[in-house]
């Protein structure tokens, strides 16, 4: 079985620039292969191994949306009860709880501040009218579960999931010692810590095989309706609908249960295929999926009869941009120190979500805008965010921030005299 499994991740792994790539294969509750490939720190040449832990971007939903679950079989909380905004926590599970777009990923210091999202949680839509992949809903959930058990999400799911499930190296947490370095797609590495204000849709770690039981094992913690509501997808396209924190497969084809994580330096998969008791983990350390998706595709063709990509977790984000800045256009200028030091780290404020519109509006995209109060132009490389999100990225002590509130595109960044060139 995948006896060209090596030269399949070594060809991956050239092809593609990923330092490193863990693979694991779980049949009826035991990992039958386990095995990674590359290095998990190419600067300090230690190899990736099986017990090496991997960071999981949105393969956390799942553990949250098991959290959640559990916490509705032993009556703490109702998946059908309207919470603050009027969204179900089942609604919020499947990204239909109104809720747009969002995502924050903090790198540095822990001194410095993280991005108020509060702007940014509200409603879009009606709650239940339509699908929208929105990391914000798994945060409502995360505070709802800590005030339904007293315990905060990191706790509870330890304790309540991935305890009694024997997956103790399983975490959710902004830091995990071991793990393998993060890199861009031009193999800089991340700071070791990550904050984001949406833990429970992003912050999970794991090794392959710990992740590939999980993808099978869950069902055991719940009720029998419980476990079959998760698997109640409703459609997000032709092949695939979302449950309770998984996309789940649809039409003709094997039954496959899927989800899968991506952001700065992660890109990582999870697939159950309940029919057949198989489950398999593919994990990387790089921002680009092409290594994750070449692994994914060959172990699950060879193991999955009828196997086809569009079965699986498609990418939520948005298309391939490129994701690195020109070799020191992040540099800290003098025009840059003098806009932080006239305006601070907190004093510049934009307008309030709910404020009128500017009187005079953004000019097109293709012409360039007088840089706005205590702002210093620059080349980012984030996603422009929809209206009403935010995405912020700092590396090091460089922090850079895109923002849109009603009636004006407002982009700040800060430097503080390093070279900031990294990715988002």
């Amino acid at each position: 079985m995948l006896d060209d499994l090596e030269a399949r991740c070594a060809q991956a792994m050239a092809e593609h620039g990923c330092p490193s790539v863990s693979v694991a294969v779980a049949v009826h509750g035991e990992v039958i292969l386990a095995q990674a490939y590359g290095l998990a720190d190419t600067g300090a040449g230690i190899p990736a191994t099986a017990h090496t832990p991997y960071a999981l971007a949105s393969v956390t939903k799942p553990v949250t949306a098991a959290a959640v679950c559990v916490a509705a079989d032993e009556g703490l909380l109702d998946l059908d009860a309207p919470g603050p905004l009027g969204a179900t926590p089942r609604q919020l599970l499947r990204h239909r709880g109104g809720l747009g777009a969002h995502y924050d990923f903090h790198y540095g210091e822990e001194g410095e501040p993280a991005v108020d999202v509060e702007p940014y949680t509200r409603l879009h839509r009606a709650p239940g009218s339509g699908f929208e992949y929105a990391n914000l809903g798994y945060r409502l959930l995360g505070r709802l579960l800590e005030e339904a058990t007293g315990q905060d999400l990191a706790t509870y799911a330890r304790e309540r999931v991935l305890g009694p499930l024997g997956l103790d190296g399983f975490r959710i947490a902004t830091v995990c010692p071991g793990a393998a370095t993060r890199y861009t797609p031009d193999g800089r590495p991340y700071p070791e810590g990550l904050r984001t204000s949406h833990p429970g849709a992003t912050l999970g770690w794991a090794t392959a095989p710990q992740l590939a039981l999980f993808a099978q094992t869950w069902p055991r913690l719940l009720k029998s309706e419980t476990a079959a509501a998760v698997l109640d997808a409703v459609p997000i396209g032709e092949h695939l609908g979302y449950g309770l924190g998984w996309c789940v497969s649809r039409g003709e084809g094997p039954l496959l249960v899927s989800h899968g994580g991506g952001m700065g330096g992660v890109a990582a998969m999870a697939v159950s295929a309940p029919e057949l008791g198989l489950s398999v983990a593919v994990l990387t350390n790089t921002t680009a999926k092409a290594a994750r998706d070449a692994v994914v595709d060959h172990v699950l063709g060879e193991l999955v009869p009828g196997f086809a990509p569009e079965l699986i977790s498609p990418v939520f984000s948005v298309p391939a941009r490129p994701l690195t800045l020109k070799e020191g256009s992040g540099r800290a200028t003098p025009r840059h120190r003098r806009a932080r030091s006239r305006c601070g780290y907190g004093s510049c404020r934009a307008p309030a979500p709910n404020s009128p519109p500017a009187a005079r509006p953004p000019p097109p995209p293709s012409a360039p805008r007088p840089p706005s109060r205590c702002e210093a132009p620059f080349p980012y490389s984030c996603r422009p965010p929809t209206r009403g999100s935010a995405v912020r990225c700092s590396v090091w002590n460089c922090v850079w921030t895109r923002a849109v509130w009603p009636g004006w595109p407002v982009s700040t960044r800060r430097a503080t005299g390093r070279d900031c060139s990294a990715t988002c």
